[in-house]
């Protein structure tokens, strides 16, 4: 039998399974076999070892339900799965070419087996010298004719799945490609009214940015606003050094500018979930990101 996954494939359609819904180990090994339309079944040992490997690495995690484990994948799951999107697309595209395999070998067995039918029958046709009589001729014919049945039947399944495979890897690869670039416009667009709003209000870099990009003045939303002393100045850039450390550099920079404006995004708003926002707020705030914009743009076009 050719191999259905390649190595550590499995693993990650595991995790896409548990992304479309939690499932216990039955379902997971059902809706295997169904999505290669009964041509593949993995067992037991290989399913839960690799489930229980997952939950180890905290990538899914799972509640007993009715004595049975129900797994659900978590964000760090999620994430590693948006991280080989790519790869997802092409293990679909595997997935087919397998159960393409797969039935080209059910084939071959029933073509097999029928030409070892026929050559039987007339083997035991010339050793006794005798017609066969009607009704065990009727009786081949049938048998025949459900085996060639089945292949075809076999078969349509398998080119069905191959071109539903086909399909969605596509798609997937097509939304990928959607998604990167809705994502760049959009800092582009946010990055573009960032400096409109400098140029209107001529605001400074307040607090909300400041620990963000290591220095520059708070806002404050009081009394001393727009001044900085040197210790506070010192302190934002300790802030600096330490935030977001936690995030390793993958070695592709763009990426990592991308992951730093996502966790500089998310701390902002759970910032203002937590706080409460209010018009005043949101025009100080708007300043403090129209300065940070500005100041990053610069840095990015390698002005002082």
């Amino acid at each position: 039998m050719p191999p259905v996954f390649a190595h550590g494939r499995l693993r990650l359609y595991l995790l896409k399974l548990l992304d479309e819904a939690p499932r216990h180990g039955y379902e997971v090994i059902r809706l295997l076999e169904e999505r290669f339309q009964g041509l593949y079944a993995p067992s037991a040992g290989t399913v839960y070892p690799r489930l229980a490997k997952l939950e180890a690495e905290g990538l899914v995690t799972y509640a007993t339900e009715g004595g049975r484990k129900v797994y659900s994948i978590t964000e760090a799951g999620r994430a590693e799965l948006a991280d080989r999107s790519g790869e997802l697309a092409d293990l679909e595209l595997e997935i087919r070419d397998s159960v393409t395999e797969l039935a080209a070998e059910i084939r071959d067995d029933v073509r097999g087996a029928a030409g070892d039918l026929r050559r039987e029958m007339r083997a035991a046709a010339s050793a006794s010298a005798t017609r066969v009589d009607d009704e065990s001729w009727q009786t081949i014919k049938e048998e025949m004719s459900k085996a060639r049945a089945e292949w075809k039947e076999q078969a349509r399944r398998a080119k069905d799945e191959s071109r539903r495979a086909r399909e969605e890897a596509q798609a997937a690869r097509r939304q990928a490609k959607e998604a990167q670039e809705r994502a760049r416009e959009e800092v582009q667009r946010i990055a573009g009214q960032l400096q409109e709003q400098l140029a209107k209000s001529g605001g400074v870099l307040g607090n909300l940015a400041g620990a963000w990009l290591g220095g520059g003045s708070g806002s404050g939303g009081g009394a001393g606003a727009g001044t900085s002393t040197a210790p506070a100045g010192a302190a934002a850039t300790t802030a600096a050094a330490d935030w977001a450390e936690d995030l390793v550099p993958s070695g592709d920079p763009a990426r990592d500018l991308d992951r730093l404006l996502d966790r500089f995004r998310d701390e902002v708003r759970d910032a203002a979930r937590d706080h409460g926002v209010t018009p005043a707020r949101v025009a100080e705030a708007r300043a403090d990101l129209a300065a940070a914009a500005a100041r990053l743009s610069a840095t990015f076009r390698g002005k002082a």
